[in-house]
This record gives structure tokens, C-alpha cells and sequence, in this order.
């Protein structure tokens, strides 16, 4: 079985990994151009990309599949079966529908819920249980393929996004594998149950920024969905301040966003522990470093009364 790959960021690069160790006929990998990154700007090539070529696959960077000499170059590649991982570009039904043995994809949530952009975030804000990666066939509806099959994983109360991020990325090959004999036989999947859709929307900025009148249980669940991105943030006396991590606080007596002793904050039926911040141009701080360096003040309010 002949495979191309399509992937862009470091989700995608364990199941490339697991191909090209596992000698997979890889015979070619699409990801999205090169972008500027870091503070010059420089036009920097994606993780997918870098690995392909410390491994000498040709390497392909349509803008998208509007121009026909893009398309063809996928589909007259040779691959029997196209695999798709966080590529980040709509795939058009030519090549959805283009190869022997048809695309799949690997999308980081136990589907239907959390169909779209951003599953594994909406599923830690949701404050889901459990989520997984399911490997599923492409078609045109957003994630509404069939489902080959899926692999699961406990969310605790102390995940945050990039935690959960590199446990789901690393089921990748590991789901790809256990599935091998599907993909090569053609298996058409399970089609998904029609109740429990959600969507996972894009993460904006706006809506990292904390709002301590909502319940602690919700506050503790945005700060670790939102990290590493944007970071959940605050707007206070030391100017933007990002909350990385934090846990429930038996703490009394603080009306919500009223900083108290040992890193507790209000919220509107209780209090949590930041126990790590960022303030800006520094590296992450524990607890222990921020209330040593006097930075905050117990009894301060942490943002401005809106």
C-alpha cells in the first residue's frame, strides 16, 4: 500500500514518524507553505515538513487545491490511500474521492463531539471526561466521515491543552497501525450516531481573557484549555499577565478576581491557586516565585471591575 500524508503541525508528526519507521511506502507529504515565525519573521518550514525531509520524502506546499496542476500532482502521486492529520486545508472532493483506497483522517476527539477546529481545548473547557483520536474516512461535511476506529484517553483535572495534545498526538501511529489491515482492505467505517454533535470552534484571544464572576470550576477549565494558546490572561497593575495553571483553593471571603494569600483568587462560588503565571518578557513563574518577588499584593483585585 502506497501513502500520501498531508499534515502541517506537531500533532501530525508521531503518525508520520511511526510511518517511516515501520519502512510504509510514504510517497509524498503535503503541508501548508512555510510561515513567518519568531520575532524576526523569518519564514520558518512546518514540524511535518522538517521531518520529511530529515527523511528525504518529497515535499509538497500548494496554497490550496484551486489550481488544477496542485490537485493532479496529488492524485497522480501514485498513493493508494491519502492520510490526513492536522493539515489545515480544505481538501476538495477530487482528492477526497481520488485514490484506491480512499482518505481517512486523524481528528483528536471521540466523534461526534467536537467536530471542527479546536476539539481538544472545547473538550477541557467542557470539562469532558474522557476524549481520544478517531481515525474516520473524508468527505465533504466537516468531520462527518465513518469511523474505523478510535483510540481513548482520560482527561484529568490537571490537563491542559499541550498535555493533552502530545498523549493524543502520540496515538496516531499506534491507531494507524491497529487499523492497517482496514485501511488496506478498503473498510468502509462506522457511520457516526446523529445526537451528541458539537462543534469546536476556533480559540480567539478574547475569550482567554479570565472572567473570575463565573463559576471556579469553569475558571480552573479555561486557564489549562488555553494553554499553551493564547494563555488565559488577565489585564491588571503589572499590565497583561497570562494564568497557565491552577487548581481549586479552600479559601473564603474573596470576591471574584480579589487575589488572596498563596496565589487563591474569587471566583463567583469560591476560589482557586494560580500556581503558575507568566508576566510579560518572562518565563513561566510558580506560586512560590510571584508572592517572593512581591509582584502581587494580597487583597488587590486582579483586573479592573468591568
Amino acid at each position: 500500500m502506497r501513502v500520501a500524508y498531508a499534515g502541517t503541525p506537531d500533532f501530525a508528526v508521531p503518525a508520520l514518524a511511526g510511518l517511516i519507521e515501520h519502512n510504509v511506502d510514504v510517497v509524498g507529504v503535503w503541508t501548508q507553505p512555510d510561515r513567518p515565525a519568531g520575532r524576526g519573521r523569518k519564514l520558518t518550514p512546518s514540524p511535518v515538513k522538517r521531518l520529511a525531509l530529515e527523511h528525504q520524502l518529497p515535499v509538497h506546499q500548494p496554497v490550496n487545491f484551486k489550481d488544477e496542476g496542485d490537485r493532479h500532482c496529488l492524485l497522480d502521486s501514485g498513493a493508494d490511500l491519502l492520510i490526513v492529520a492536522a493539515y489545515g486545508l480544505l481538501l476538495p472532493a477530487p482528492i477526497i474521492d481520488g485514490f484506491r483506497l480512499g482518505c481517512v483522517n486523524l481528528h483528536a476527539s471521540l466523534l461526534p463531539r467536537w467536530r471542527g477546529a479546536a476539539p481538544i481545548q472545547r473538550a477541557i473547557q467542557s470539562g469532558d471526561a474522557e476524549t481520544g483520536v478517531d481515525l474516520m474516512r473524508m468527505e465533504l461535511g466537516l468531520d462527518t466521515g465513518p469511523v474505523i476506529g478510535e483510540m481513548r484517553t482520560p482527561i484529568s483535572p490537571t490537563d491542559t491543552t499541550a498535555d493533552l495534545h502530545d498523549r493524543l498526538a502520540a496515538m496516531g501511529w499506534p491507531l494507524l497501525k491497529a487499523h492497517w489491515a482496514d485501511l488496506q482492505a478498503g473498510a468502509p467505517g462506522v457511520s457516526q450516531r446523529s445526537d451528541g454533535v458539537e462543534y469546536a470552534a476556533k480559540i480567539t484571544k478574547a475569550e482567554a481573557r479570565v472572567d473570575f464572576t463565573q463559576p471556579r470550576d469553569q475558571v480552573v477549565r479555561n486557564i489549562h484549555a488555553f494553554n499553551p494558546w493564547p494563555g488565559a490572561w488577565i489585564d491588571g497593575s503589572l499590565g497583561r499577565v497570562k494564568l497557565l495553571r491552577a487548581e481549586l483553593a479552600a479559601t473564603t471571603g474573596l470576591a471574584p478576581g480579589q487575589l488572596g494569600p498563596d496565589g487563591t483568587v474569587g471566583c463567583s462560588d469560591g476560589a482557586i491557586r494560580v500556581t503558575q503565571w507568566q508576566f510579560a518578557g518572562s518565563t513561566a513563574q510558580s506560586i512560590v516565585d510571584v508572592l517572593n518577588a512581591q509582584r502581587l499584593t494580597a487583597g488587590e483585585f486582579l483586573q479592573p471591575h468591568e
